[in-house]
Parts: C-alpha cells; structure tokens; sequence
C-alpha cells in the first residue's frame, strides 16, 4: 500500500492559533465518542514528560563521562565500546537508574491516564523506560515491543528469559567509584555464567520472553474485538526511526476502517498520508501542552 504523505505544520494549541485550536475541540469529541482507543507512543511522548537525553539532565548525571568522552547525549555513550565491563556498567547503571526507576518531572502520562482510563484502550508503545506502567495504565493493555530498561538478558542469549534488574542497578549506582563499578557487580547469566545485557532490541539476539508474548497476544486480540469499531488510532510522539511498528500499521488500519479516525501529535514531525485526510488530525505541538487543552 502507498500513501502520499502531507506534512502539516501548526503552533501550540493552546495559544492563539485558530484552526489548532479547532483540532483541539475535534480530538476532544473524538476521544469522547470513540468505541475503543488505541495509543501509539513513541520517544516524544517521553520527551514531553522530561525525560531528556543531552543538555541539563546529561550534564547533571554524567559530567564525567562527558569530560572524558566528549559525548553530546546520552545515546552517544549508550554505543560506546568501553575498555572495561567496570566502566561500560558504571555508565550503564546510571542511564538505567533515571531514565527507569527515577519518575518523570512532567506528568504527560498521568494526563494521558485521565483522559483514556474509562475507555475501552490499548497502548503499543516502542518506549522502554515503564511509564506507562507507573501511572496505573492496566498491564494486560500494554504491549511494549521493545524491551524494558528494567530487564537483563544474556548477551548469547543462551536462554529465553529476562530478569529484572532494579537491586543490581541500585546496588551499582551505590558501589560505583571514579566511572567504575566493583567487578563483583558485573551482571552475569545465572545459566550460563556469562555477562547480561539490557532487554533492548538492538539485533537478532532480543529476547522475546513469556510475557512479551502473552502481551503480543492482548495486542492481537484488541485488534480482533474492534476491526470495525469506531477506533481512534492515536499517534504520540513517534517518528521514522522504525516506522513499521507503530506509524504504517496505523495508517494502514485507518485506511481498512471506514469508522476510525487517526491522531498524530508530534513536535516538529507530524504527516498523514493524503488519502487519510478527512479522517485524521495532526498536530504539531508539545503533547502535554495537548493534552492539558483537553
């Protein structure tokens, strides 16, 4: 299937825009009188909520491996080949630590919660860091594709399951001294005694565990229960990084359904294939300036 896509471009919906502002009441009567909800969220809906990957925040958490790196954010030192487990899991530990067990300053989730949580919802979310799962959304609504920063894995994989992290990650965050965790840290396999790596889809060695595929499964059947349903497929904060999880698939679903409406919230990248037009709203805005208009 091909579309062609139309970039539409809008200011903050909050402020003085006329035809923004007229989305907004649309969205909101949409969301009101939809059968069932399902939310697409991308990394700009974490990013709405604070969780920022370079300036202040980079600054604040990892000035060291800044003055000695020279890294610009995060991510850069995410892929760094370091000398040493020590010093990898030192860096490690502490992306873990806030971007997973600290909470976000910004609460775009917990509007996001309000706003669906008597609806009929699903979330399929390629973010990692569990705020959906800290802000009451229901666990067997979720289906995040993945990984989670809050899981190990063998780094063979020698075996299909996933272990969770959070004493090992606290416990090194403790421990760690001059960009070093003690060796006695170093995450092993308990199967096969060689080191962990993070649940995070990077190549052919991704665990999918049980319970990534009992949540597969709920995503299956909420699209079973409303393939003709008045359905609002709602797009937060995802752009073309892998587009064939979460983007294409919504327009394509749009596209089969006569009674859906797709929702495309991202600032500074928002498009909608033309012949999805007069059923779709974009908006080119923070999402939590959205969603607080709702």
């Amino acid at each position: 299937m091909s579309f062609k896509i139309t970039t539409m471009k809008y200011t903050n919906p909050c402020l003085n825009e006329l035809d923004t502002s007229e989305k907004i009441m649309q969205l909101k009567s949409k969301i009101e009188n939809a059968d069932a909800i399902l939310i697409g969220a991308g990394a700009g809906l974490s990013t709405s909520a604070g969780f920022l990957y370079n300036g202040e925040r980079f600054q604040q958490y990892f000035s060291d491996f800044i003055e000695k790196y020279h890294f610009h954010n995060m991510y850069e030192g995410g892929f760094y080949p370091f000398d040493t487990l020590e010093e990898y899991w030192s860096y490690w530990s502490r992306y873990i630590y806030i971007n997973r067990y600290m909470d976000a300053p910004i609460p775009v989730y917990q509007k996001l919660f309000q706003l669906v949580k008597d609806k009929d919802y699903f979330v399929l979310t390629t973010n990692v860091d569990h705020c959906f799962q800290k802000t009451n959304f229901a666990k067997e609504r979720l289906f995040y594709t993945q990984g989670d920063y809050g899981l190990f894995q063998c780094q063979t994989p020698c075996n299909p399951y996933t272990y969770d992290n959070e004493a090992q990650v606290r416990r090194m965050m403790a421990e760690q001294k001059d960009m070093r965790i003690p060796t006695e840290c170093i995450p092993k396999c308990p199967i096969c005694g060689k080191p962990m790596t993070m649940n995070l889809r990077a190549d052919s060695t991704f665990v999918e565990d049980s319970g990534w595929n009992i949540h597969a499964e709920y995503y299956k059947q909420f699209l079973n229960k409303h393939k003709r349903s008045k359905i609002l497929f709602l797009e937060l904060g995802v752009g073309y990084n892998t587009p064939g999880i979460i983007k294409y698939p919504f327009w394509q679903m749009t596209t089969k359904n006569k009674n859906s409406t797709y929702i495309c919230i991202n600032k500074g990248n928002v498009s909608v294939p033309a012949e999805l037009h007069s059923r779709s709203i974009s908006i080119d805005s923070d999402i939590y300036n959205v969603l607080c208009c709702l």
